[in-house]
């Protein structure tokens, strides 16, 4: 079983050493400094206070890398349309792309059924790249929950979590799912394959939704935003407003709003992704958490007259700041 993971950074490092460590037979495409450091270093785990270091096959050009029977997509959603043509050397007739992409997914409505089957999302697939170039049948979705971040080049600190749900469009235990699922098991990873993927989708996309821009919009950590007054009602009623729209959907949520947001309390003073691109000078993934709910609303016949108003300004700041386009 041959797995490439395409953008070996925090989370893709994380899956691509754990991998490597369990014999499993992996590459990583990956670039600048990080690459050069695998390359002459191996690639380095640092997890609950511990180094260890593997030997990995890492490049920048896919095509060096060869046909895959898994991509395992790990960039920021927007990186990944621009991309899809570089990917091609790693797909081949029978390689399955595991979409490990926050945020609403490009193939959100394949084999959902009913009148919105095969609906396309211009704010994360614009031009159907994703669509078209990878196939919506060959995608298998993917949640992500770990988090870790580069602490130097070649290095990866695992922080906390170690699952990754796994689920078929369809709902089915599909057998590369359940191989891949083993796979990961064998790596130390949990990896579950969900027959209701899109709810656990909406769950953390609950959180990344309302917590990312507002963390960007007042650089408040999230114990502060979530227990905040102000903060705190505007993250729920974002959560409301979505959560109307998941549910025309299908979806089901097992917890209520306040439940979420008080788990973000819990985490305490951290600092949302969407806020450290920022403040790391990165372009942030505005449209796949929040654009894209915008879109639903639109789809669904829902108002989102909150999400709007936030959507407006975190896209100027992204403006302002030249990480958003």
């Amino acid at each position: 079983m041959k797995i490439c993971v395409f953008g070996a950074g925090a989370i893709g490092g994380y899956i691509g050493t754990k991998l490597a460590r369990a014999g499993a037979e992996v590459s990583l495409v990956a670039r600048g400094p990080h690459l050069a450091a695998i390359k002459q270093n191996g690639l380095t785990l640092i997890e609950e206070g511990k180094p260890t270091t593997v030997p990995v096959l890492a490049s920048e050009d896919p095509a060096e890398l060869g046909r895959q029977d898994y991509l395992v997509i790990t960039l920021k959603a927007h990186s990944v349309p621009p991309l899809v043509e570089k990917m091609q050397p790693l797909i081949g007739k029978g390689t399955t792309i595991v979409s490990g992409v926050n945020g609403i997914p490009w193939w959100y409505f394949h084999k959902i059924g009913g009148v919105l089957e095969g609906m396309r999302l211009a704010t994360v697939d614009p031009g159907d790249a994703q669509w078209n170039g990878f196939g919506p049948d060959n995608v298998l979705g993917c949640v992500v929950y770990p988090a870790a971040e580069v602490s130097a080049p070649g290095t990866v600190k695992h922080i906390e979590g170690n699952r990754f749900s796994l689920g078929e469009p369809d709902g089915s235990k599909s057998e590369r799912a359940l191989m891949l699922s083993k796979k990961l098991g064998e790596a130390g990873l949990k990896a579950p394959v969900r027959p209701r993927l899109r709810d656990e989708i909406w769950v953390k996309l609950w959180g990344n939704l309302s917590f990312n821009p507002i963390s960007v919009l007042t650089h408040a950590t999230l114990d502060v935003l979530c227990t905040d007054q102000g903060t705190r009602a505007v993250v729920r009623t974002m959560m409301i407003e979505a959560r109307q729209i998941a549910e025309k959907l299908g979806t089901r949520f097992p917890i209520d709003v306040d439940r979420r947001i008080d788990g973000g309390a819990a985490v305490g003073a951290h600092r949302t992704s969407m806020l450290q691109d920022l403040e790391a000078g990165r372009p942030m993934e505005i449209d796949a958490l929040l654009g894209s709910v915008q879109e639903l609303g639109k789809i669904t016949a829902t108002a989102t007259p909150t999400i709007d108003a936030v959507l407006a300004l975190v896209r100027l700041r992204g403006r302002v700041a030249g990480l958003y386009v």
